[in-house]
Formats: C-alpha cells, sequence, structure tokens
C-alpha cells in the first residue's frame, strides 16, 4: 500500500487502469488496496467516474533515505514505518530484540500513541513527526538528569529555525508556540538505571494537523501549519530535528543540563507566574521561579523557595487548575 500511497500522494486524479499497470495488478486490487487505505491508515480517497481517484488533499511522505543524507555527519540510522503503534514500543522492542544503539525511528502514524501519565497522543497519518531516538547510557541515571529539559530545547530550536515566532518551553517537557502546545516529549529508560542502560527519546511535533482533531485533545495546541499558514514538508523538518537532538545531546553529556540551564530559562514562558503542582493527590501553589542546575522546578511557595523534581509532576498555570 506504500506504492500505492506514493502514486497518489500528489493529490491527482490518477485511473484505476493506470494505477494498475504501475504496479503490476488488476483493478480489483487497485480497489481493494484503496479499501485497505482507508481502514489501515484513516487514508481518505475520493473516487470520481470517469476521472479516477484521488487523495483528499496531496500528502509528502516521509523519506529515511532524504532525512538521512540531511541529517549527515554523525552515525544514527534512520528508519521510517508506515504504522506502528508507538514508535517508543518499537525502538523498544528492537533494543531488546539486539538492534545496536544509536537510531532514529519515526512513523506515519501511531496506533497508540502516549504522551507523559499514559495520555493518549493523537497521531493520524502523514500529517506530524513521531520520532523515537534511542541512546546507550554509560554511567547510570545522572547522565539523563534533566534530559528531558535539554530536548525540549532542540525542539524548541528545530521550530524556530524553521520560522516559527513566539516558540517557548514549559517544564517538564513541553514545547509551546503562543502558549499553545505543539511538541510533547517521552523519556523511557531501558536496562539497568544504576549502570549501563538505554534511554529512548520520544518527539510528538505537530506539523500538518488542523483544527479538525480538536475534540481529541484536552488542551490549547496549534501546528506548524497553522502558525506558518501554508502545508509543510516534513522531510527537512525531521532532518532539521535530529539534527538538533544530536547538537544538544552532545552539550547534555558534555557538561550536563547547568550549561543549559541559562538557554532554557531565556525560552521559559512561566517565569513569574502563579501555579499549582500537582503530584497524585497534592497540589502545591506558588510563583514559578524557574529550574535549578539539576533540572527541577522552583517554586516560591508562601514566602520560601521550594524544589521539585520528579517524573510524575504536573504543573499548571492558577486559572488552569
Amino acid at each position: 500500500m506504500q506504492a500505492l500511497l506514493k502514486l497518489l500522494q500528489d493529490g491527482r486524479f490518477h485511473s484505476g487502469e493506470a494505477l494498475g499497470a504501475s504496479l503490476g495488478v488488476s483493478r480489483s486490487a487497485i480497489w481493494k488496496k484503496l479499501q485497505g487505505l482507508r481502514s489501515e491508515f484513516g487514508v481518505e480517497v475520493f473516487s470520481v467516474p470517469g476521472k479516477g481517484y484521488r487523495l483528499a488533499e496531496p500528502l509528502a511522505l516521509l523519506d529515511g533515505e532524504v532525512i538521512a543524507r540531511c541529517a549527515s555527519g554523525f552515525d544514527w540510522d534512520v528508519h521510517v514505518l508506515p504504522s506502528l503503534d508507538s514508535t517508543n514500543a518499537e525502538v523498544m522492542r528492537r533494543i531488546n530484540a539486539g538492534v545496536p544503539a544509536p537510531f532514529c525511528l519515526l512513523a506515519e502514524r501511531q496506533t497508540a500513541g502516549r504522551g507523559r501519565r499514559g495520555r493518549f497522543w493523537v497521531s493520524p497519518f502523514a500529517e506530524n513527526l513521531y520520532c523515537s531516538l534511542v541512546v546507550r547510557v554509560d554511567g547510570g541515571m545522572r547522565q539523563v538528569e534533566a534530559l528531558s529539559l535539554t530536548i525540549g530545547l532542540a525542539v524548541a530550536r528545530t521550530l524556530i529555525a524553521s520560522g516559527i515566532d513566539g516558540v517557548g518551553v514549559k517544564w517538564p517537557n513541553d514545547v509551546l508556540v503562543r502558549g499553545r502546545k505543539v511538541s510533547g516529549i517521552l523519556l523511557e529508560l531501558l536496562g539497568d538505571p544504576a549502570d549501563i542502560c538505554h534511554v529512548v527519546i520520544g518527539v510528538g511535533l505537530n506539523v500538518n494537523m488542523l483544527p479538525e482533531y480538536d475534540q481529541a485533545i484536552d488542551q490549547p495546541w496549534t501546528s506548524m501549519r497553522q502558525e506558518l499558514g501554508h502545508c509543510v514538508d516534513r522531510n527537512p523538518i525531521a532532518a532539521e530535528l535530529i539534527n538538533q537532538l544530536h547538537n544538544y545531546l552532545s552539550k547534555h553529556w558534555k557538561s550536563g543540563f547547568s550549561g543549559l540551564r541559562k538557554e532554557w530559562e531565556g525560552l521559559h514562558l512561566w517565569a513569574g507566574s502563579e501555579a499549582s503542582l500537582i503530584a497524585g493527590a497534592k497540589t502545591v501553589s506558588g510563583t514559578i521561579l524557574g529550574v535549578n542546575d539539576g533540572g527541577a522546578i522552583r517554586l516560591l511557595v508562601e514566602g520560601r523557595e521550594v524544589v521539585f523534581s520528579g517524573g510524575e509532576l504536573s504543573l499548571r498555570l492558577r486559572h488552569d487548575s
């Protein structure tokens, strides 16, 4: 079905006969494949007698070779798959099967995409970036301290390099544009956290998604397409993201988050805001001061500074609580 999609991705009409001739199959086989595009990938195909078939709008499919060529200068394999449950989950399966790190995996669609705290990540076909990178970590957990904040910087710089204005970061793992979420980050560890392990870095980036998905998302959000006013080719964005990930990971391994803290604070959107920190059933309210060298959030609570860190914490502006 990937071959059929490549023929249809220009958004023009193609006759069943021409499609069949290109793929070496019958017109009835083309019809079955078109039904598969609808059921398996959620891709809408229009059929007009006398004209043939076309997609609802053109697609620019991800091309692993193009991405790898543009993200050059380092040895990361890049793989693109049409549909997965979750790119993070697939990376973990490959590591467990003995595939060596580092490598990067992208999918056109996720059927069970995940965010922090088990939240569902909306992942329509061929519209956004669903990307997971896995790297080996020697020396224990301290190496990955505040890593989600460092990855947030890489995503933010990708957006800024693409001409997006109003980009900022939110503790601990979101990237926003004009206060609306455009990207989320999910880090998962595999192996012995006290010794040698792998960290799987999952990044979801809204590229071409339009407001028709508003009802499926429970917070204000945006996409690159909405900000720029036109459809965006995801291949150069994917290459830029991988380049930025390599750049910021190199800085993190060299100096830790402390060397990046000032840059992160410069993009921090909520500094000075009144917020509520939620940890399970407990809520703490205070003024956001920033973060420390370990990436923990600093709050002014009843006149004194209190520091919080941990994977299951959620920070919300006071009026959103």
